[in-house]
C-alpha cells in the first residue's frame, strides 16, 4: 500500500477544453440531470463568450473557468456554484451584462457571478493601507451575504497559482504572499483542507523554491525508507481492529510541506522531529467507534505523554474533528493516528461545502444557525468593521484573526462551556469573549476557584470565573499590552473612542496644533469649512470633533489630517489662479535654480550642491514625512516631522526649516536608509534568535543590536538595520510583532 500524497490529482497542462468538460461530467453523479444540463448550458455559453481569448500560457480562455468548475465540483457545490464558477469572468472579459446572465441562468448566478467580479477587481495588497483596508471590507461584507463568492474566489484563485509559472516573478511572489496572507487563512477558516494545502505548497514553491526543493527532496528520502515501516503498521493495525471487530478503512498520509515548513520554523527543529511527517489514518462509522479504536491503538502501542488531542469532543473553530495521538512502535519509532468518523473526513477535507444550506432547495442563500455559530470569526471581523475607522489596525486585526498557525487553548466557564481563545490569552481575553459589558466590569479573575492577577496566562482545562464590578470604571490602556485576542484588542480600543470621547477630543486638539504649528503652517488657512468637510468625508468622521477623537486614541494620525487639508488648499490657490498668475510662475521658474536631487534621494527647491544627512534621532526613510534644518557649516539634516527635537524647537529657529520632499527616483534606485527600532518582549529564552530570523528570512542584514531586562521581566531589544523605505520597514516591524511574546514595536 502507497502512502497517500497531496495534492489531490489536477488534469495535466494544455488538456483540451472537451476533455476538461469531459472530466466536470463525470464529477456531477451527486446532481441531477436537469442540473447538469444547464451546466452545460453555461459551459457553452461561456466557450462561445470568451472565444479568441488567450491566456497568458497561451490556451484558450475557456481552459481557466473549467478548471475552476472542476474544483467546485470536487468540492461537491451545487449547479449555481458551478455555473458561476463557468461564468465567473464573463462580465468583466466581454459584452456580457449582468441581465443577460440572470435571463439565462437566475438571479442567484446572477448575484454570484456580481460578487466574485467585485471581488477580481479588489486589490489585497495594495501599497495604500486605506485601499487595502477597503478592500477587505468589502470582500467581507461579500462573504456575509453569500458564503458562495468566496467559495468561488477560492477555486479561481488556486487554478490562478498553479498557472503561475506563466507571469512574472514579481507577480509570482505578489500573488502567492496575498494567498498566504488572506485566501488560505480563508479556506482553513471554512474548513476546506483540499484548498487550504493546495494553496500552502503552491505559495511555499513560488516564495521560498530553495527551501520547497530541499524539502521535497528531504520527505522523498524518508518516504521511500518509511514505506515498508507504514505498511508494516497498517497490517499490524488491521489485525487488531479486525480481533476487536470495529468497521474501518485505514491508509497512510504524508503532511503537506508548507505545514512541515511551517513548523520546522516555528520550533526550530529538523524534520526528523517532525512525528506527524507520515501518519495514519482511521476512519470509522460513529464516535463511540472513534474512542473504541483509540483504546485498542494505546492497548497495543506506548501514547507518547502530551501528544494526544481530542478534537472530536473539542472541535478546532472551522469544525474540523478528529482524535490525534502519536505512540511508539516496538521498533522504538514514533509515528501518529488521526482517528474519525468518514463524515468527520468529509467535513475535514469539504469543511463548509460538506453541509452547507444551500444543498437544500429553496435555501439557496446566506446561512443556517448552525452555520451562523461556526462562523463566529466572519461575525467578529464583520464587529471590527463598524467598529474601526483606523486602516492600518483593522489590518492588523483581520490578519492577526485569520492567522493559520495561532496556537489555541481551551478553557471552561462556570457553567462547563467549552471556549477557545489563542494560545497566551488571560482572563481579559475570556472576558470579552463572554461580552463586552462582562470584559468592560471585569476587576478580577478566579481560576480554578484561585484568585488570580489578571494578565494570568490561561492553560488548557482551567475553568475561569470572571469577577465584575457595577462601579468599574472600564478597562486600561495597560490590558492592551497583554491581551492576546483580536477581540478584546477590538473592544478596548472600542470603549475608549466611545467612553473617553471629551478626553480624546481635548487631547486630538492639542495634538493637531502642536503639529500645525511645529511645520509653519497658518491655522486659518487649514481650517476653513469646505477643507474641514472634505476631511471629514475623507476620514468617515462627523465633523471636525471626530477627527479630534481619531488623533486623540490614536486611530488617526494628525499628518494625514494636515496632508489633507494642505492638498484642499492647493486645489483652492490652484483655481483662483489667473492667466497672468501662471505666466508670472513660469518666469520666476526660469530664474530659480532647478529643484535638485542628490544622492540622498532627497528634492531640495532653490538650492544645489548642499551637504545633505540624515538625522541619528529619528532616521527618516523614503515614505516619511520630511523637513530639512540648517545647521551651521555642516549643510542640511533631514529630519522626520513629528521628531521630538523638531517640534520642540523654539519659533527663533524654525527660520532653519527647509520645505523638502523625497525624489520621485528614489523608491526604484536601490539606495537603502538606516531605521532604528525598539522591540518590547517578555523576557524568554531564544528571542533575540526569533527576531534574527525574521530579519534574515526578509534579507535584512543587522547592523547594530542591543538589548536590556526591565523591573517586570520584560526585555527591550534595539536594532539597526538599513531599508529601502517605510513600506518595508512597516513590514518589518509588522511580522516581529507576530512574534509569541512580542509585546511592541516601535520605531526609535
Amino acid at each position: 500500500m502507497n502512502i497517500e500524497t497531496k495534492p489531490p490529482v489536477q488534469p495535466a497542462p494544455f488538456t483540451s477544453k472537451e476533455d476538461l468538460f469531459k472530466i466536470l461530467k463525470d464529477n456531477l453523479s451527486y446532481l441531477s440531470d436537469e442540473e447538469i444540463s444547464l451546466i452545460e448550458k453555461a459551459y457553452r455559453y461561456a466557450d462561445e463568450k470568451h472565444k479568441g481569448q488567450k491566456r497568458k500560457s497561451g490556451e484558450e480562455y475557456i481552459i481557466h473557468p473549467l478548471s475552476v468548475a472542476i474544483i467546485l465540483s470536487n468540492l461537491k457545490t451545487d449547479s449555481d456554484t458551478i455555473i458561476a464558477g463557468l461564468l465567473h469572468d464573463v462580465v468583466e472579459d466581454t459584452d456580457t451584462g449582468l441581465d443577460e446572465i440572470k435571463d439565462m441562468f437566475g438571479e442567484d448566478v446572477r448575484d454570484l457571478v456580481d460578487g466574485v467580479t467585485k471581488l477580481t477587481q479588489l486589490n489585497l495588497v495594495n501599497d495604500k493601507v486605506e485601499l487595502q483596508a477597503e478592500n477587505l471590507r468589502k470582500m467581507f461584507l461579500a462573504m456575509a451575504k453569500d458564503i458562495r463568492v468566496i467559495i468561488i474566489k477560492l477555486a479561481d484563485r488556486l487554478h490562478n497559482l498553479r498557472t503561475l509559472e506563466y507571469q512574472s516573478e514579481e507577480k509570482q511572489k505578489e500573488k502567492a504572499l496575498e494567498t498566504l496572507e488572506i485566501y488560505s487563512p480563508i479556506a482553513n477558516r471554512l474548513g476546506i483542507s483540499k484548498i487550504k494545502v493546495n494553496m500552502d505548497d503552491l505559495s511555499l514553491f513560488y516564495l521560498h523554491p530553495k527551501e520547497y526543493k530541499d524539502l521535497l527532496q528531504k520527505i522523498k528520502l524518508r518516504r521511500e525508507s518509511r514505506q515498508a515501516f507504514v505498511d508494516e503498521k497498517i497490517k499490524e493495525i488491521k489485525q487488531y481492529l479486525t480481533e476487536a471487530g470495529i468497521d474501518f478503512d485505514i491508509y497512510g498520509r504524508v503532511k503537506n510541506l508548507f505545514s512541515i515548513y511551517k513548523k520546522m520554523l516555528n520550533r526550530k527543529v529538523d524534520i526528523d522531529q517532525i512525528y506527524d511527517l507520515f501518519a495514519l489514518r482511521i476512519l470509522v462509522n460513529d464516535i463511540k467507534d472513534c474512542y473504541a479504536c483509540l483504546g485498542v491503538i494505546h492497548e497495543y502501542y506506548k501514547p507518547i505523554p502530551g501528544r494526544f488531542k481530542d478534537y472530536i469532543a473539542m472541535p478546532k473553530q472551522n469544525g474540523y474533528q478528529s482524535l490525534h495521538t502519536t505512540v511508539i512502535g516496538k521498533e522504538g519509532i514514533p509515528f501518529e493516528i488521526q482517528i474519525r468518523t468518514h463524515k468527520m473526513h468529509e467535513t475535514a477535507e469539504y469543511g463548509i461545502a460538506a453541509h452547507w444550506a444551500y444543498k437544500e432547495k429553496g435555501n439557496s442563500k446566506g446561512a443556517d444557525a448552525k452555520d451562523l455559530k461556526d462562523m463566529n470569526w466572519l461575525r467578529e471581523i464583520l464587529e471590527f468593521n463598524k467598529e474601526e475607522n483606523d486602516s492600518k489596525e483593522f489590518l492588523n486585526l483581520v490578519k492577526s484573526d485569520l492567522n493559520l498557525f495561532t496556537e489555541k487553548v481551551y478553557c471552561f466557564s462556570p457553567d462547563g462551556d467549552v471556549k477557545v481563545l489563542p494560545q497566551g490569552s488571560t482572563p481579559v481575553d475570556f472576558a470579552y469573549m463572554i461580552h463586552s459589558a462582562v470584559g468592560n466590569k471585569m476587576v478580577g479573575a478566579r481560576i480554578n476557584g484561585a484568585l488570580v492577577p489578571i494578565d494570568y496566562v490561561l492553560k488548557n482545562g482551567d475553568q475561569v470565573n470572571i469577577i465584575t464590578s457595577a462601579n468599574a470604571k472600564g478597562p486600561s490602556r495597560d490590558w492592551l499590552k497583554f491581551v492576546k485576542s483580536s477581540s478584546a484588542k477590538s473592544k478596548i480600543t472600542h470603549w475608549f473612542k466611545t467612553e473617553r470621547r471629551d478626553e480624546n477630543i481635548s487631547e486630538g486638539k492639542a495634538q493637531l496644533q502642536k503639529y500645525i504649528k511645529a511645520k509653519g503652517y497658518n491655522e486659518e488657512d487649514l481650517f476653513r469649512p469646505e477643507f474641514v468637510e472634505a476631511a471629514c468625508k475623507k476620514y468617515t468622521c462627523k465633523d471636525l470633533d471626530d477627527i479630534y477623537a481619531m488623533i486623540g486614541h490614536g486611530g488617526l494620525k494628525e499628518s494625514q489630517v494636515v496632508a489633507k487639508l494642505l492638498e484642499e488648499l492647493e486645489k483652492k490657490k490652484e483655481s483662483e489662479k489667473t492667466d497672468a498668475d501662471v505666466l508670472n510662475e513660469i518666469e520666476n521658474q526660469k530664474q530659480k535654480h532647478t529643484s535638485t536631487s542628490n544622492t540622498s534621494g532627497v528634492l531640495i527647491k532653490g538650492f544645489e550642491d548642499l551637504a545633505i544627512k540624515f538625522a541619528k534621532c529619528c532616521s527618516p526613510v523614503p515614505g516619511d514625512e520630511i523637513v530639512g534644518f540648517v545647521t551651521r557649516g555642516s549643510g542640511i539634516t533631514i529630519h522626520k516631522t513629528d521628531c521630538k527635537n523638531i517640534m520642540s524647537l523654539p519659533d527663533i529657529e524654525r527660520e532653519r526649516l527647509l520645505k523638502i520632499e523625497w525624489a520621485d527616483s528614489v523608491s526604484s534606485n536601490s539606495e537603502s536608509y538606516f531605521a532604528r527600532i525598539a522591540v518590547y518582549t517578555q523576557n524568554k529564552m531564544g528571542q533575540v534568535m526569533n527576531i534574527s530570523r525574521v530579519m534574515t528570512e526578509n534579507n535584512i542584514n543587522i547592523l547594530d543590536l542591543s538589548s536590556k531586562v526591565g523591573k517586570n521581566d520584560t526585555g527591550t531589544i534595539i536594532l539597526g538595520f538599513n531599508v529601502h523605505d517605510k513600506d518595508t520597514l512597516s513590514s518589518i516591524m509588522l511580522k516581529l510583532k507576530s512574534i509569541e511574546g512580542v509585546i511592541e514595536v516601535q520605531r526609535i
